[in-house]
């Protein structure tokens, strides 16, 4: 369920998990015991401090009354809008 922190996109992650469930009018706690998590585990994604494993994200999504990727999509608009997007260049194929 914990995952460590993968460079960039812990903030926005948790930016968009924080702004999602204040909408839903949820606390760390409803959240959690809805998901099946932790508050304190909530806190540190929220933080950008951890990251949840695909099937937490599956449970989070879930609690809070969306599809997965609705909760990751957030997370990239939170991203795009930060500018802290890192564009990599793709290898040539010639």
């Amino acid at each position: 369920m914990v995952g460590r922190s993968s460079g960039g996109f812990d903030l926005p992650f948790g930016a968009a998990l924080r702004r999602v469930r204040l909408a839903a009018g949820m606390s760390q706690e409803q959240l959690g015991l809805e998901a099946g998590v932790q508050r304190n585990f909530i806190s540190l994604i929220e933080l950008g401090q951890n990251q949840p494993t695909i099937s937490t994200i599956f449970k989070l999504a879930s609690a809070l009354g969306m599809k997965a990727s609705a909760l990751v999509a957030e997370a990239e608009r939170e991203l795009d809008s930060k500018g802290t997007r890192q564009h990599r260049r793709r290898p040539s194929t010639g």
